[in-house]
């Protein structure tokens, strides 16, 4: 199974946009208002206030844009914000008898998917994505198909040991 958002890189980028003009826009009304007109008094830094928690609950989301492929013998997952520069890209591909089980975690506003993959020597390694962007259809897809895998591994497991 595939699963992309990135046809909404547009819309994340449109919003990246808004909200970056929302604070140019809102600081100009703050010093405007400041040092200028003097109408508001105290209650001016909500032009700074509301603008900044915005963009910052935008960034904190995470990554806009998550890929993941479940085709084939591997599971390919890729994690990517719509300026590169914010930070580095994740990208994970191992097979998958190698997944062990997975967590979603929902806090509000910021979704992360924790998946667990056991490594050589019999130890477990966490890998972190960015869920947040991903509509409900989505994440019940992503569940179902990881699901999916994990009963398969299990059985498998389950028939080697009866041999």
């Amino acid at each position: 199974m595939r699963l992309s958002n990135r046809n909404k890189a547009g819309f994340y980028n449109f919003l990246n946009t808004f909200f970056l003009m929302l604070f140019v826009c809102g600081i100009a009304a703050f010093l405007l208002e400041r040092y200028k007109f003097d109408i508001f008094g105290w209650e001016s830094y909500i032009f700074l206030i509301v603008p900044t928690l915005l963009l910052v609950s935008y960034y904190l989301r995470g990554r806009q844009i998550f890929e993941y492929d479940s085709d084939g013998e591997a599971l390919n997952f890729k994690n990517r914000n719509i300026i590169t520069f914010l930070n580095r890209p994740v990208s994970d591909e191992f097979p998958k008898y190698k997944l062990q089980k997975y967590e979603v975690v929902n806090a509000g506003i910021l979704k992360r998917l924790y998946i667990t993959v056991s490594s050589k020597k019999n130890h477990s390694i966490i890998l972190k994505y960015d869920i947040s962007y991903l509509t409900d259809k989505e994440l019940r897809d992503l569940k179902y198909s990881l699901d999916k895998v994990i009963k398969e591994n299990k059985e498998n497991l389950h028939l080697c040991r009866k041999i």
